[in-house]
């Protein structure tokens, strides 16, 4: 059995954040580079890049991003068991704390990345927040019937992109 695995870092907010973005669990690479969406085979970031036509090459470049844009990033799972980086195996998940985030952050919209994230939002963090999430198809590299053309489509009008 795999052991328990904790997320390892900390949601991106501030006092301006309207938009939250919350995915499953880190992958493999991200919790080694110690921060989110870092396998290059991802699309997050290169989706953000097209969706408001800037260039994030960095961790300090995409927060900085992130608080201008008035998002937040963070992960529904808090520990779980999990296999690399499989959403298909987590078991034992437990969630953060979104409800307090959005207690503190004035956050208006909650979109999740993907169904792995959506369905643990559903049942893990909805009865407590009672915020509905806006679920968007995933960014990550195993949702590859989705073209980053198509997954900027998709994410433009969640998070109130016009004319994409």
């Amino acid at each position: 059995m795999q052991e328990v695995q904790h997320h390892p870092f900390e949601p991106i907010w501030d006092n301006g954040s309207r938009i939250l973005i919350l995915g499953s669990f880190p992958s493999v690479i991200s919790r080694e580079q110690d921060f989110y969406y870092a396998n290059p085979r991802n699309r997050f970031w290169p989706m953000m890049e097209l969706l408001y036509g800037v260039k994030l090459p960095d961790a300090d470049a995409r927060i900085l991003f992130l608080h201008e844009r008035h998002l937040a990033l963070w992960d529904v799972v808090a520990s779980c068991r999990i296999s690399g980086s499989s959403d298909a195996s987590l078991c034992d998940v437990v969630a953060n704390d979104v409800a307090a985030l959005l207690k503190e952050a004035p956050i208006t919209r909650v979109v999740t990345n993907g169904q792995a994230a959506h369905k643990a939002y559903q049942r893990l963090v909805l009865p407590r927040t009672q915020v509905e999430d806006i679920v968007l198809p995933s960014t990550s590299p195993a949702n590859a019937s989705w073209s980053l053309d198509r997954l900027c489509c998709a994410w433009a009008a969640a998070l109130g992109i016009a004319g994409f």
